[in-house]
């Protein structure tokens, strides 16, 4: 009997945390702040960013064929914004038991090999993953800075064109960027997001 309340009891509690990983932020929803260990080993967070008006928050990882054709843009975007006040913040979701090639040291590789300008944290123990409700990689959270917290601006794609070889396409990042800038509310706060799903090491 005590083994059956305890399967059933497992089972309600792994329920349980997959409804609660499946809820995604939405625009005017806070953004839970988060320290987490950088391919330099320091520890980031919003507060390393103190002169930020907002951040743009990208769940992507080594390995997702949609996360390595976004590589270049997501630089890009660094590249732009960061002087402008909004950073970029890339977090690795995909635990490494799940994916190997995802490890820190593989992380740590990418970033020097590529010479990212951002940082590159590493999410142990998918817990930042799970607050934000990231699903898949690449996964935008563009997050302004303002008197009441942090706070999402826009939740999905960073453009439509996730191949990369459309020569029109809609740059979503940018036009929330530019809104915000002007102190307007972006005219899209939500699209869907396109990229590998976040690997999860098998539960127990």
């Amino acid at each position: 009997m005590n083994k059956f309340i305890t399967a059933v009891t497992l089972f309600l509690f792994n329920l349980l945390l997959s409804q609660a990983q499946s809820t995604t932020l939405k625009a005017g929803e806070t953004a839970p702040d988060f320290k987490l260990k950088n391919v330099d080993g320091k520890e980031v967070s919003f507060a390393s960013f103190p002169k930020a008006k907002g951040y743009i928050v990208v769940f992507t990882c080594n390995t997702c064929p949609y996360a390595v054709a976004y590589e270049q843009r997501i630089i890009e975007l660094d590249k732009k914004f960061k002087a402008q006040g909004y950073p970029v913040i890339a977090i690795n979701p995909n635990d490494p038991e799940a994916s190997k090639a995802d490890s820190f040291d593989k992380m740590q590789e990418l970033a020097k090999d590529k010479k990212y300008p951002f940082p590159y944290l590493f999410d142990a123990g998918q817990k930042v993953t799970d607050q934000y409700g990231a699903k898949r990689t690449p996964h935008l959270f563009i997050v302004s800075k303002t008197d009441k917290g942090n706070v999402v601006e826009y939740v999905g794609a960073i453009d439509s064109d996730p191949e990369g070889t459309k020569t029109e396409k809609t740059k979503y990042a940018e036009e929330v960027i530019a809104a915000l800038k002007s102190n307007k509310k972006p005219a899209v706060t939500q699209t869907k997001e396109i990229g590998c799903t976040v690997k999860r090491k098998a539960k127990a």
